[in-house]
């Protein structure tokens, strides 16, 4: 049932190793312009959406919220498309993009990981990282004034955080299809 996106397990890696890159960098220029941030973060948003609607459409045939995979790296893209649209955006109307992506790719993560809830047990993962995406996302609604610097800081632990988890993810989506690839995993 899993396979094909068990097989698709290294895109969740490469989401996650893409999220810590950007973390790192992020904590090594601790007071970069606006303009860099906003470069930053809409790439990050950009590749981050093209690997999950990817992963997504992978999923289709694979269980039955692949929609929300998919959903949720279209919004990434959109997300990521605006920060460019408009490059001049205060900190403010950034900060409120960034807490939106949060938030809404939280809960389509923690959508989909309903459904590995089946199959896996490193489901747990999914689900705290979408916990820790939606909690981001409410602290930059709940606190807008915390300024550019606060939001790289923040953004960049969340980052290197929720990519860590991802790659967890993607280890134990390959560990699984290894279990799935044996013979005796089908009882032959």
């Amino acid at each position: 049932m899993f396979t094909q996106i068990l097989s698709k397990w290294w895109l969740v890696a490469l989401r996650g190793l893409f999220a810590v890159i950007l973390g790192i960098l992020a904590l090594i220029w601790p007071k970069p312009t606006m303009l860099v941030l906003i470069l930053l973060f809409g790439s990050y948003m950009l590749v981050d959406g093209i690997f999950t609607v990817f992963t997504g459409i992978a999923s289709r045939g694979s269980f039955k919220r692949w929609w929300a995979v998919l959903l949720e790296g279209v919004t990434g893209i959109l997300i990521g498309l605006l920060t460019f649209i408009w490059p001049n955006t205060t900190a403010l109307v950034l900060l409120y993009f960034v807490a939106a992506w949060a938030i809404i790719t939280g809960i389509f993560e923690i959508v989909a990981a309903i459904e590995f809830r089946s199959a896996i047990d490193g489901d747990w993962a999914m689900i705290f990282g979408g916990i820790l995406s939606i909690l981001f996302g409410v602290l930059l609604f709940a606190h807008p004034g915390a300024g550019a610097v606060s939001l790289l800081w923040l953004f960049a632990i969340y980052a290197i955080v929720s990519g860590i988890l991802l790659m967890i993810l993607a280890l134990r989506l390959r560990q699984l299809r290894r279990v799935f690839e044996t013979p005796d995993a089908y009882g032959y």
